[in-house]
């Protein structure tokens, strides 16, 4: 369903199972990121009533995913560590070229939200699966839920709000197979998408 060419690698769960709270920490940075991602959408693209819509909700859910990632960190005694650099979004951010049309902007913001959504939906049901700790396996089942409808609703804003469904899937199948030879050089570090 997620489309990604590439599975995350097996041993990226070792590493997660070892370094559990560096993954909380990176978790919780992530639904900020997030949140902060939708409401950059909302500024720099007002005009599209219907993006505006969908983010001012989208953001009010990552944040509230923010303070669920935090209460866990605190229930068990950690604190929240610093935010690193996400590679992995970096890498994708360089994808699309710069320059073009807002439009085209847009676009490219949109299907590398969707992408990041889709990794983190991956990795969110290995963590349900694979984790000893049935309070955190759970809590990664209905996030990995979540974490698919908003896959599904980027992608879905990029082929309305873009040029043409055709030209969006186009670009998204670059930025698929793009993705593929990132995650490769991935999945060796304790942060959800490294």
């Amino acid at each position: 369903m997620l489309g990604l060419k590439l599975p995350t690698d097996p041993r990226w769960m070792n590493i997660a199972k070892k370094n559990l709270e560096e993954i909380l920490t990176d978790h919780a940075y992530c639904e900020q990121k997030a949140a902060s991602t939708a409401i950059s959408l909302i500024i720099g693209f007002p005009e599209y009533t219907e993006l505006v819509s969908e983010m001012t909700d989208l953001a009010q859910e990552e944040m509230s995913h923010f303070k669920m990632v935090h209460n866990i960190i605190v229930e068990r005694g950690m604190t929240l560590g610093r935010e690193r650099k996400d590679e992995y979004v970096l890498n994708l951010l360089s994808f699309f070229p710069k320059g073009g049309s807002k439009k085209d902007h847009l676009t490219h913001k949109l299907l590398c939200a969707a992408l990041i959504e889709a990794r983190s939906c991956e990795r969110f049901r290995i963590l349900s699966e694979e984790l000893e700790d049935a309070k955190l396996r759970s809590f990664y089942r209905k996030l990995m839920i979540s974490e698919a409808h908003h896959y599904t609703l980027f992608l879905r804003l990029a082929r309305k709000l873009g040029t043409s469904k055709e030209f969006i899937d186009q670009k998204w199948n670059s930025l698929l197979n793009y993705e593929a030879q990132l995650i490769k050089k991935l999945g060796n570090k304790e942060s959800i998408h490294g």
